[in-house]
């Protein structure tokens, strides 16, 4: 082993003596270092990217949410109250009222979805900080919040008493819809503020009291669709999350934020390996001018090795030779790219150079994984193709 190994160490770093041999390695050698950087510049592209959107999706999700097992709402009992309450790692706990309405003003109508929220919700997501007009509701009060793409559709400010708002649900019962009057339940409110969190929300969310909610929806007091829950800082939600459900295992779900943007999150990581796959294709397309290399090296040195195969050196030898001397090229080469992509990553990191609009930066995210990824998807193909070009020497070539 050691003296293939010596042989193709000298065949990498020694010039050949036909220079379109030197050209077209140097040629391989820089475009391997470029897929290599490239495949890791977009994978920590995309995982900015990816953090940047879940920071803007969840800023309306609790860190965990319990939801009934079987229908849309539960009555809340006393001892579960308790149980909540004797949780260390839980720091706050709010009882929700969800449901899809129609949210009118004058004559535009809009489908929302109502969060009917008690007064300790603020405490478990803090909508209130969002705020960019008025003041959050009070208490047991015909009063909403609503979204900024929502008051701009339907045309009302904050305390526009000049604008009749009144928020509808169906009632029970079968047959169809005659009268929006008859047919649906109907309260009239006031918006008292309006908030920004994330285009989807600020176009389909309406927060109220939960009592308005509850009387909305036909519902009693202790009535909910479910419980959001802020947990404390440093707590391993998983866990917390598979000892919730095992005590509410027969009447419950726990959801954490993943499940409760599944769609976005299946939709990211189906992204992230479709780009993932589109520039490993790159990089195959690179390392065929490895394999081509070493071929040409391989008819090059065709008397060296009849040479070394007539002084005894076994053919699996002489096959290791070029094989050793694909892999080092791909891994000097994947390393060096793999360092400038790092060192590119950084440097957006650190002076934000690529900018998306004036204010923001392109937002990208430096992880270990993807570093892992990388040297990974260039050892495997690297060996591959080394291997592929080394199997072209046979006995007959030797002989010849």
């Amino acid at each position: 082993m050691q003296l293939p190994f010596y042989i193709a160490k000298r065949y990498v770093f020694s010039k050949s003596s036909n220079n379109a041999i030197n050209i077209m390695t140097a040629i391989a050698a820089i475009g391997t270092v470029i897929a290599a950087a490239a495949l890791f510049v977009v994978l920590s592209g995309f995982a900015g990217l990816k953090a940047f959107s879940l920071q803007f999706a969840s800023l309306a999700d609790p860190d965990l949410k319990i939801v009934p097992l079987k229908g849309k709402s539960f009555k809340v009992a006393p001892e579960d109250f308790a149980y909540l309450k004797a949780q260390p790692e839980i720091a706050n706990f709010s009882n929700m009222v969800e449901e899809r309405a129609i949210l009118q003003c004058d004559d535009k109508h809009l489908l929302v979805n109502i969060k009917g929220v008690d007064e300790n919700y603020l405490n478990v997501i803090a909508v209130d900080t969002m705020l960019i007009v008025g003041n959050w509701f009070d208490a047991n009060s015909p009063q909403i919040v609503s979204g900024i793409g929502i008051a701009s559709n339907l045309s009302f400010g904050v305390m526009d008493i000049s604008k009749r708002i009144s928020l509808m649900v169906p009632k029970p019962g079968k047959g169809q819809i005659t009268s929006l009057n008859k047919e649906f339940k109907k309260i009239s409110v006031v918006n008292t503020a309006v908030f920004d969190i994330n285009e989807q929300v600020n176009t389909n969310h309406v927060f109220a009291p939960i009592e308005l909610g509850q009387e909305l929806l036909g519902y009693e007091k202790n009535q909910a669709t479910a419980i959001a829950i802020k947990t404390v800082s440093g707590t391993d939600v998983d866990d917390l999350k598979m000892r919730l459900q095992d005590h509410f295992n027969t009447r419950f779900i726990v959801k954490n934020r993943a499940q409760l943007n599944d769609s976005l999150y299946k939709m990211l990581k189906t992204e992230h390996l479709a780009v993932y796959f589109i520039f490993t294709l790159v990089i195959i397309i690179a390392l065929f001018n490895i394999i081509g290399v070493l071929i040409m090296m391989i008819i090059d040195k065709k008397n060296s090795l009849h040479t070394l195969y007539n002084l005894g050196m076994p053919l699996k030898n002489i096959k290791k030779i070029f094989f050793l001397q694909g892999s080092l090229m791909v891994f000097i080469s994947g390393v060096t790219g793999l360092l400038l992509g790092v060192l590119l990553v950084g440097f957006q990191l650190k002076t934000q150079w690529v900018m998306i609009t004036p204010n923001l930066p392109y937002p990208v995210k430096l992880q270990f994984i993807n570093i892992l990824v990388v040297l990974t998807t260039i050892t495997v193909l690297g060996l591959g193709a080394a291997k592929l070009a080394s199997m072209r020497i046979k006995t007959d070539f030797l002989n010849g």
